[in-house]
Parts: structure tokens; C-alpha cells; sequence
């Protein structure tokens, strides 16, 4: 299978191991700066980078790595600024359509309150 050879799988991978693997690929694809920390990029905020700037084809090998009810859940959980107004309506139309998850119509966004005097 061309997605198999794509991220290395082979007999003895376990579909676990396969998913880590592939995740791992799309976090050294779409994530080129260093994490903050010693902590390396999660699993979430490598899959939403993939959901944001991914091209059609990663967006269909990580549907069928992580499975849809896992985006749903990594919109949900998104921190602001992870997915851009345009990948947020596309993903918002699949995921909402294909699962029947509610998604909030717009990305999470950051607040900057004004100091009042």
C-alpha cells in the first residue's frame, strides 16, 4: 500500500506504532522551529499544524491515522492561533458533516483586554 511505504510501516509494525510514526513524519514536515522547553511538540499541536497547512494528501493519511473522532477532539482542545479561519471552516465542514460533532463555528481565538483607567 503506497501509504504503508510512505511512512515506513511494515509486517512487524503494530498499527500504534505506524500512527506514532506517521505523526512523528508530519511533526519534522509541518513543525520547523524548536519546541519551547525541553519537552518535544505534542502529538495535538503536531496534528494541528498538519490540519492547518497539511495538502490534501496528509489531511487523508492523518484522517486515516488518528480517525476523525480525534480531529474533532483536537479542534475542541485547539489553542488559539493553532488553525487558521480558512482550515478551521474546512475541517469545521468535514468533521461536522462526516461525525455529527457540534464545532464551535469559529477557532479559538486570543484575548487581549485593554487596561482601562
Amino acid at each position: 500500500m503506497e501509504n504503508e511505504r510512505h511512512i515506513g510501516y511494515h509486517a512487524g509494525m503494530t498499527a500504534h506504532q505506524a500512527s506514532r510514526e506517521t505523526i512523528a513524519e508530519l511533526g519534522r514536515k509541518y513543525l520547523w522551529w524548536r519546541p519551547v522547553g525541553d519537552q518535544p511538540h505534542s502529538e495535538e499541536r503536531i496534528i494541528a499544524q498538519t490540519m492547518n497547512l497539511g495538502t490534501y494528501d496528509d489531511i487523508l493519511l492523518l484522517e486515516q491515522t488518528v480517525g476523525r473522532p480525534r480531529l474533532v477532539e483536537i479542534m475542541l482542545q485547539a489553542e488559539p492561533g493553532w488553525i487558521n479561519d480558512r482550515s478551521w471552516e474546512f475541517w469545521r465542514g468535514r468533521l461536522s458533516f462526516s461525525t455529527g460533532a457540534v464545532i464551535p463555528d469559529e477557532a479559538p481565538r486570543r484575548a487581549f483586554d485593554a487596561a482601562t483607567s
